[in-house]
């Protein structure tokens, strides 16, 4: 009896220290996430994700479809798990230089325990023909949307979420990246840390998402009703990201609604 109530007592104790832990990570990711939001944003984009997309995005993929309505705009994937035909990315026809703001409404449509949806930060192509750095100049090598073809011949940071391994771990991540042209896959793209949240992105749950960009600090706040959840990612050696367009890739069966998309960038002194 009493060899289990000492036992109870040190799992109490251990349980107590990660959540204390966890909560002072996630105070510091906030004091982070709060500094980098002052300043003088000024919105360079706007789409209420009601009306009609085209005028604003393009489309990677022929297989996932983009729709609207009052609720908001729907991304839908293709239905093929591991075809590459069925990824798709909404990309913003405008280029965004220096720190950016990217706001919007997210709500996870789907029920899926594998794939990811990924936010792409100001991407260019890698300058070497044909991936010249505009990407609209090679959309025609974009029709399956692959993901090799973003990370081996695109600059850019990535930030995947409402995320989940292809395979038997169901565990839910967020992992920010920085793509490297022609260099080794994805392999040493990683900017630590990674976050493994609780009660996040739920299906039908709406959430507000925040993400700064700032020099080499990406910044993420996730709200949904029950709580405010913060990220703080670090690229302390790869080369800085300094412009290009905003994407939202969604692999393959992965959907969602979006809405009050908006893009801000600092204004000049």
């Amino acid at each position: 009896m009493m060899k289990s109530i000492l036992t109870l007592m040190v799992a109490s104790l251990i349980f107590c220290g990660c959540s204390n832990q966890n909560e002072m990570k996630n105070s510091a990711d906030q004091t982070a996430f709060d500094q980098a939001s002052e300043g003088a944003w000024q919105e360079a984009f706007s789409d209420s994700c009601t009306g009609d997309w085209k005028p604003q995005w393009f489309l990677d993929g022929e297989v996932g479809t983009v729709t609207t309505g009052s609720e908001g705009m729907t991304l839908t994937a293709g239905s093929e798990f591991k075809n590459d035909a069925h990824h798709m990315v909404l990309w913003t026809k405008d280029v965004f230089e220096g720190d950016v703001k990217i706001e919007y409404d997210y709500t996870r449509l789907d029920s899926e325990t594998n794939c990811v949806n990924i936010l792409y930060i100001q991407v260019t192509g890698s300058g070497e023909a044909p991936y010249s750095e505009d990407i609209t100049e090679w959309s025609e090598l974009r029709r399956v949307p692959a993901m090799r073809m973003y990370f081996d011949h695109m600059n850019a940071y990535h930030i995947s979420y409402a995320a989940f391994p292809n395979d038997e771990d169901t565990t839910q991540y967020i992992r920010a990246r920085r793509y490297m042209p022609n260099a080794t896959g994805l392999e040493g793209s990683d900017l630590e840390p990674d976050y493994f949240p609780e009660g996040l992105f739920e299906t039908g749950v709406p959430h507000k998402i925040t993400v700064i960009k700032r020099d080499r600090e990406v910044l993420m706040r996730i709200q949904n009703s029950d709580q405010d959840y913060y990220c703080h990612m670090m690229n302390p050696k790869l080369p800085t990201v300094e412009a290009g367009r905003v994407g939202l890739r969604h692999m393959f069966t992965r959907s969602a609604l979006y809405k009050n998309f908006r893009i801000s960038t600092v204004e000049d002194s």
